[in-house]
């Protein structure tokens, strides 16, 4: 969230509701919950703004309160690699803001996003005083190890279908994106984004999970039915 840029203008306190989807906010005491939501600030950004570039200096951690955004970086050739999606309840750039650098990925809202920000030196404050702000932060980074080697194994598949799933099951991290539920609120373009295939292939794909049993495609997106299934290397196509 830059502070030239329409999103950091665009910035507001939380309200009470907003407050109550933060999944470390409950586990600081009372003097540290009140620095942190003096700090924070949510911005509401359109579907392709940017929260943060590659290459630009950290200023705050950053929390979905709603909407989806893309994870992702740029090669010298002009390549794109995904990493993930970020739905609700999902925060991020907690290792850029522990080392206080300029960021290695790009963040994007792939739809109307709202976006809450903590300011990178209350980041420290709470890192200095909270133990559950330090479990929380710990536990964010070993998953999010575990998560971008799962992206590069996803970006090698050559299933379709597999990537799909695999990337499917990313979105219901319960330690990264806690609140899920089993119902994931997605289009089938915006999931084309997050994978890097066609929205048709993507259909065709989704078409063979639900036949499995491993998702029900509902309106406006699906619901998971069997994550094991979809965390699983290896998906059997039904007979027919």
């Amino acid at each position: 969230m830059f502070t030239d840029s329409p999103l950091h203008q665009r910035r507001r306190p939380l309200t009470e509701r907003e407050i109550s989807t933060i999944p470390w906010m409950a586990l600081l005491a009372e003097h540290e919950r009140e620095r942190a939501i003096d700090d924070l600030r949510v911005t509401d950004a359109a579907a392709g703004e940017y929260v943060c570039r590659m290459g630009r200096p950290v200023t705050y951690w950053f929390g979905v309160v709603d909407g989806l955004l893309k994870m992702s970086s740029d090669n010298a050739q002009g390549q794109t690699m995904t990493f993930t999606g970020v739905p609700p309840g999902g925060w991020f750039g907690e290792g850029t803001a522990l080392k206080r650098e300029a960021y290695r990925y790009n963040i994007q809202a792939l739809r109307k996003s709202m976006v809450a920000g903590l300011h990178v030196d209350t980041f420290h404050w709470l890192l200095d005083h909270s133990i559950g702000f330090n479990r929380f932060v710990m536990n964010q980074l070993n998953e999010r190890l575990g998560q971008f080697i799962a992206a590069r194994e996803i970006d090698r598949m050559n299933s379709p279908d597999v990537r799909v799933a695999r990337s499917l099951a990313s979105l219901f991290n319960p330690v990264l994106y806690p609140g899920m539920g089993a119902v994931l609120r997605i289009t089938q373009q915006e999931l084309a984004y997050l994978v890097g295939l066609s929205r048709q292939r993507v259909n065709e794909a989704l078409t063979t999970l639900a036949a499995q049993g491993s998702i029900q495609i509902e309106y406006g997106g699906l619901r998971v039915l069997d994550l094991a299934a979809l965390r699983s290397q290896v998906l059997i196509k039904p007979a027919g």
